[in-house]
């Protein structure tokens, strides 16, 4: 029995171009209960949990986020009153994890190999969030699926391409290391596609598509799988050598707009880090979902 059913028109049209919703059978998953999470936060390494207060506006400064003065463990616990946020990241390092982690990106990968190919830095995070917690704009370095737990939340997801809301500067600057949170305006919320979920749904969140997330009136748990492929990849260092580019006083043309210049880019920039490591590397950029 599949874990996904994956909507194989919409899986082409619309796969690393757009928001799609599709339907999963994780819902009453042993794996996701509260007990089960509970022993995960205590045995993963402090830098693979991040946990924050709930309660935070849409544009929010990093170094501003409020911290609710709880441990990983009491978080989950008491999610449904502390007003809290809290993602797992990285969790296929438990075995468990990394086998349905695998068990869904076979079926991503099945859906089209065309699509998927050479994919590549398998992930998967769970979030635990209070009831009308938000998570704040922000974008994300791979192709995303966000399976819907337990809980409800509304997702407002943007055009990765509309440069109205996310600048090339800015997604040079994240995928070079920077934070993840972006300048949210309020006049961006009439470009945002609406995605209200439930448990049993999931979305496909596009490379670098700005985002933002409003639990609903219960506490919320939510899985991850994310990935890159060989064409992200190729993104990626594109924008890389756009962002030395700039530092030699250059003005790049987009990522984006010649497939001939992005394929040179990406490979002077492959072949840099190549190089230089460590000095020309770049380093990954923060992931919450």
């Amino acid at each position: 029995m599949n874990l996904l059913a994956l909507p194989q028109d919409a899986f082409r049209a619309h796969f690393t171009k757009a928001p799609f919703l599709l339907r999963h059978r994780l819902a009453d998953h042993e794996l996701f209960s509260l007990p089960r999470l509970v022993e995960l936060a205590r045995v993963l390494p402090a830098s693979q949990v991040e946990y924050n207060a709930g309660e935070v506006p849409v544009s929010l400064d990093p170094a501003r986020t409020p911290r609710n003065r709880l441990s990983a463990e009491e978080t989950i616990r008491r999610i449904e009153q502390c007003r809290s946020w809290l993602v797992l990241k990285s969790v296929e390092r438990d075995p468990a994890y990394r086998r349905l982690l695998d068990e869904c990106l076979a079926e991503v990968r099945t859906a089209s190999t065309r699509l998927t190919a050479g994919m590549c830095e398998p992930h998967a995070f769970i979030f635990v969030s209070s009831p009308g917690a938000v998570t704040p704009y922000h974008m994300d370095p791979e192709e995303n699926f966000l399976l819907q737990i337990r809980g409800t939340k509304t997702l407002s997801v943007f055009d990765p391409a509309d440069r109205s809301v996310v600048s090339d500067e800015q997604i040079e600057r994240f995928l070079g290391g920077a934070h993840r949170n972006l300048e949210y305006r309020d006049e961006y919320q009439r470009k945002a596609q609406r995605f209200d979920l439930a448990p049993g749904l999931a979305l496909h969140v596009p490379f670098a598509a700005p985002h933002w997330v409003r639990n609903g009136p219960a506490v919320s748990i939510s899985f991850s799988i994310t990935f890159n492929t060989r064409a992200s990849m190729r993104a990626v260092h594109a924008h890389h050598m756009n962002r030395r580019l700039r530092r030699w006083g250059m003005r790049p043309a987009p990522v984006g707009h010649s497939m001939l210049r992005d394929g040179l880019k990406q490979l002077v920039s492959r072949a840099l880090e190549s190089r230089f490591k460590p000095w020309a590397a770049q380093p990954r950029p923060e992931y919450p979902g």
